[in-house]
């Protein structure tokens, strides 16, 4: 944001714009994260199944996305892991609408390692059609305010080998492979790379 220059304006008149021009671009952004209740879960399972679908489908066959879809994302299932003390879910809201969410994990929940010095991110995912809106962004900017405040000592995460946005979008934010794991879709069995992030 550059300071205004004029023969008109002083040097203080200039900064209080200025000021005033940051502020309004903050409170502006059209991108609010929320907290996921139990009440929303119907809408939680919505966006899960089209965004993973929108991710997944054109490299699986529709048998096994639609056993994977139907599994992972049943309402009991989201329901217990609601419930669940140590998952955290979030909606991103962009303009109003909810454009992706996110999942992270710690303590016992954690998919992996267990380790109590951790906070996982297990999901991040942005519907198709907001996808370049720095929705992505916003919500692991969440996860890692949030790992700060639990002043764990590191984040992880697993992706798919073969996801290349994502593997450059985690990259990007400084995390780095440590491991691998396979990830069962369905009946494929695929790899995912494990990362992480020291805080």
């Amino acid at each position: 944001m550059g300071i205004i220059k004029s023969r008109n304006i002083d040097s203080k008149e200039c900064l209080k714009l200025q000021f005033i021009s940051i502020n309004q671009h903050f409170i502006m952004s059209p991108i609010i994260i929320e907290k996921i209740t139990t009440g929303q879960i119907l809408e939680l399972q919505s966006i899960s199944r089209q965004t993973f679908s929108e991710t997944f489908s054109d490299f699986n066959s529709v048998a096994d996305m639609d056993k994977f879809l139907e599994e992972s994302y049943h309402i009991d299932r989201l329901k217990n892991e609601l419930e669940n003390p140590e998952s955290l879910f979030f909606f991103a809201i962009y303009d109003g609408k909810k454009a992706g969410y996110l999942k992270l994990n710690s303590g016992a929940s954690q998919t992996e390692l267990q380790d109590n010095n951790a906070l996982e991110i297990e999901r991040i995912y942005v519907l198709k059609e907001y996808l370049g809106k720095k929705i992505g962004q916003a919500l692991y900017d969440k996860a890692f305010a949030i790992a700060k405040e639990k002043a764990v000592k590191y984040l992880w995460l697993g992706v798919w080998e073969e996801n290349h946005r994502a593997l450059a979008f985690y990259r990007k934010n400084g995390f780095t492979a440590f491991g691998q794991h396979i990830f069962t879709l369905g009946e494929d069995e695929q790899t995912d790379l494990m990362m992480r992030l020291e805080l």
